[in-house]
């Protein structure tokens, strides 16, 4: 699969394939491909301040996992779901949450792309609705959380949440409509409850 982050278009599996080979400085390819969404991820997960040392680790641990990677896949979402167990267990070895105010600051900073076309109730992360879309996401349970951030805020399409996730598509497609019908009760600008395409209105 060829990647476009930041500007460079890496050919994963042609760069996987050297560093099995042998290569191991080609895995630098994909570090500067990925560590942008990387950094997003881990702070919409909750690193806060420890997004950058959290992802530093979860390139060195998807390095050494990189025999285990299967052949045919994409690297993005593998990776994120080593980002995102990483994340996990640096936010409870630290044995306390982050606040509301200090991961919106975070969040602002990492420049998460949201698209204009997004579901209405994730647009809200727009400047003056960041800090009630992220209270929100915080009502949520953790399930609900990671398939909002992964599908709308990570802009990943629903094979790539699946992937990362480790959930079959089904489950993905179903998690995420609660999720956003959720959040569509928790915001105070929702006016009308968030869908997947095909769903049918109640």
């Amino acid at each position: 699969m060829r990647t476009r982050e930041g500007g460079r278009i890496v050919d994963e599996a042609a760069v996987i394939a050297r560093v099995r080979a042998g290569e191991p400085e080609a895995y630098a390819e994909l570090v500067r491909a990925h560590t942008g969404i990387a950094l997003r991820a881990a702070t919409a997960l909750g690193a806060g301040a420890d997004a950058e040392d959290v992802v530093q680790q979860a390139f060195v641990k998807a390095y050494c996992a990189l025999g285990r990677f299967r052949d045919g896949s994409a690297f993005k979402p593998w990776l994120l779901s080593i980002v995102a167990n990483e994340t996990r267990n640096t936010v409870r070895a630290a044995a306390r949450r982050r606040t509301l105010v200090g991961r919106e600051a975070a969040f602002a900073e990492a420049e998460p792309l949201i698209p204009e076309s997004a579901d209405p109730a994730v647009a809200t992360l727009r400047t003056e609705r960041r800090a009630a879309l992220l209270a929100a996401l915080e009502q949520l349970g953790e399930e609900h959380r990671l398939v909002v951030t992964y599908r709308y805020l990570l802009e990943m399409d629903e094979s790539e949440t699946a992937q990362a996730l480790g959930w079959p598509r089904g489950t993905v497609k179903s998690r995420l409509n609660r999720a956003l019908r959720k959040l569509g009760r928790l915001l105070p600008d929702a006016r009308t409850q968030p869908r997947e395409e095909g769903e049918e209105r109640a």
